[in-house]
């Protein structure tokens, strides 16, 4: 994403104060706005249309910047916001930075990093499928996936031979009302990557416990991804595996959910009384996207998700979409997805773009569903 320097007389002298300017030459402004035209319509006769927010990239503004501490090491930070800029409203009314609020240090053994940070399944959405696992288009993103947590403690090794390796530790909040008494369980990930010409492989997952205070449930909650993609000329072709049991239940006019919050609420923990924590779901997607022109991409998906309960509760679906490069910074794209329910399943368009008044209940259970979106994304 391209930022702007801020100038030390700009932001230093009347934000931060003047004896900040040298450290203030580091600092950078960024951000995009992203809005986008959608319709959703049932098999039930529903439908909603609606300008929404963030189909691609969830509209932002963030700060990052970096700073030479010698003998190679570097410190860095980044404080980033979400936006509605359909209603310019916080994305998250809870939160200033609720995307990202991190400090680090970056040597030549590797970078560490603390703070509230995105989750390595979140980073991975380019390797995942051609939409960067966003829109309606990508069943996956339809799911549900984990994407950030808070006090979370994170290493990130050097690529050597092509691969990486990183692991994160995320705690509880301390004397947080749902703290657990057998001390801190925590939030734990592990991803490695490895990239080698036209290949990339890799594998990023989590594990997260149950809150000993509520819980009799005692199952832990996991999301396993494995994904590959091979660039071929002017495209890619991907495919990824997820297995993960991070779902409530989708019959009886419930629609799709997850058990552990996908942002950290509350306190990186799940109440641990859901009984769908021993119901796991298989999920894959193939996907490829060909490059006509030098500013035209085009993509098609199809995905399935798969009850492995027998509870006859999972999906299918498949999408084709369009991205033009309007400029170096401004993207138009547009996507027409499908998907059907299994007879007690009530997955639907979903993910942090999706509309705020969304169908429900009888209306997405078991039934088909089609969407089309439209929109433009800027880059600042």
């Amino acid at each position: 994403m391209k930022g702007k320097r801020l100038s030390a007389r700009a932001i230093a002298c009347p934000i931060l104060a003047c004896p900040a300017l040298a450290w203030a030459q580091g600092v950078t402004l960024y951000g995009n706005f992203d809005q986008y035209v959608g319709h959703i319509r049932s098999s039930s006769g529903a439908h909603i249309t609606g300008l929404n927010d963030g189909a691609l990239l969830r509209s932002r503004l963030g700060v990052r910047g970096t700073e030479a501490l010698g003998d190679g090491m570097e410190l860095k930070f980044n404080l980033e916001a979400g936006l509605n800029a359909d209603s310019g409203s916080a994305a998250d009314g809870k939160r200033l930075f609720d995307r990202q609020a991190w400090i680090g240090i970056a040597t030549k053994a590797g970078e560490w990093r603390v703070g509230r940070q995105n989750t390595e399944i979140f980073l991975i959405g380019n390797a995942i499928d051609y939409t960067d696992r966003t829109t309606f288009g990508s069943v996956i993103n339809n799911f549900g996936v984990p994407s950030r947590f808070d006090n979370d403690i994170s290493y990130r090794s050097p690529r050597i031979g092509g691969a990486s390796v990183v692991l994160h530790y995320a705690l509880p909040e301390n004397g947080a009302a749902n703290q657990t008494p057998r001390g801190n369980r925590a939030l734990v990930q592990f991803a490695v990557d490895y990239t080698r010409e036209q290949w990339r492989f890799g594998y990023a997952g989590l594990q997260a416990s149950p809150n000993d205070v509520t819980a009799t449930v005692r199952e832990k909650i996991r999301y396993h991804n494995v994904y590959a993609n091979y660039r071929y000329g002017k495209g890619t072709l991907y495919a990824v595996f997820v297995r993960t049991n991070n779902a409530t239940a989708h019959a009886n006019g419930n629609t799709a959910g997850s058990i552990l919050s996908n942002v950290a609420s509350p306190d990186n923990h799940f109440a641990g009384t859901d009984p769908n924590a021993g119901r796991y779901y298989n999920m894959w997607q193939l996907s490829a996207d060909y490059r006509i022109a030098a500013n035209l991409r085009v993509g098609a998906l199809y995905g399935v998700i798969r009850d492995t309960s027998g509870g006859v509760a999972g999906a299918r679906g498949a999408s084709i979409g369009g991205f033009y490069d309007l400029s170096r910074r401004t993207l138009l794209y547009g996507i027409a997805a499908r998907m059907k329910n299994a007879p007690n399943a009530g997955f639907r368009f979903g993910g942090s773009g999706a509309p705020s008044a969304n169908l429900a209940g009888d209306d997405v259970n078991g039934r088909r569903l089609t969407g089309l979106q439209a929109g433009v994304v800027h880059k600042f």
